[in-house]
């Protein structure tokens, strides 16, 4: 009965809405032309649809957040674990990563332009320069804080630091790796976006861009619903893959 609670609000919400938007544009106390409606927004989809042309900028802008998502999750993984087994090493990065991770990323994509030029190898390392530096933080944080007496543990039972790290250290840090994907996959998209509004020809960010500067409202409002869409089902995808983990550890 909650959930079915739950699920009604959601929907009555959003539905609510949807006629509110569609009721002010159509009786004129809100201006169609600046603020569209869901009617002119669900025609200019359908037509794009037809033409095929929504298809191309759809498959930039997965194509680029996933490539990004999961270079992302990979090294930083990969860096996190280099952190830990050395510490020499983390205490000597450790306020670079941290300036890295407080720099303004929109600041980097105009150097990235002129570094990789106008291509989605620019607009995919825009959307990696968003997370990564935090998920290198937060996974090393996490990996730091795994129980000590476990690791111990594995030492006195003469292994060593590949044992320790593969039965100890990562099967604990799973649940943080898993938050750190919820995270990095908006992140991404949010670096994707940045890198398509300077360095693209296609993509939901592009169009967003183009639409605003020839004022065709009716597109920038469905790029950025299709945006929050997108943004929903990859989260769902992780929240499956976090309950596939709960099951198998």
């Amino acid at each position: 009965m909650h959930r079915r609670i739950v699920c009604f609000s959601r929907a009555a919400i959003l539905i609510c809405f949807l006629f509110l938007w569609e009721f002010t544009a159509r009786a004129g106390i809100i201006d169609s032309f600046i603020f569209s409606s869901p009617s002119q927004v669900t025609r200019c989809f359908l037509e794009m649809v037809t033409d095929k042309s929504i298809f191309l900028h759809l498959w930039s802008t997965l194509y680029e957040t996933i490539a990004s998502f999961l270079l992302t999750t990979l090294i930083s993984i990969l860096a996190a674990v280099l952190l830990w087994c050395s510490r020499k090493l983390s205490e000597i990065l450790d306020p670079y990563l941290v300036v890295l991770n407080s720099l303004p990323k929109s600041a980097l994509a105009p150097l990235l332009i002129v570094w990789l030029g106008a291509n989605q190898t620019t607009i995919i390392v825009a959307g990696m320069s968003v997370a990564i530096f935090g998920s290198i933080l937060n996974l090393y944080t996490s990996f730091t804080g795994v129980d000590q007496e476990k690791i111990k543990l594995i030492y006195t039972l003469r292994g060593n630091k590949w044992h320790a790290l593969t039965k100890v250290v990562l099967p604990s840090s799973i649940p943080a790796i898993i938050s750190n994907m919820k995270v990095n996959i908006g992140l991404c998209l949010v670096g994707v976006v940045i890198g398509e509004f300077l360095a693209a020809r296609s993509g939901l960010g592009y169009l967003i861009i183009y639409s605003s500067q020839v004022f065709k409202m009716d597109w920038l409002l469905m790029s950025i619903i299709l945006l929050c869409i997108m943004a929903m089902l990859l989260y769902s995808l992780i929240n499956l893959l976090e309950k596939w983990c709960r099951r198998r550890y």
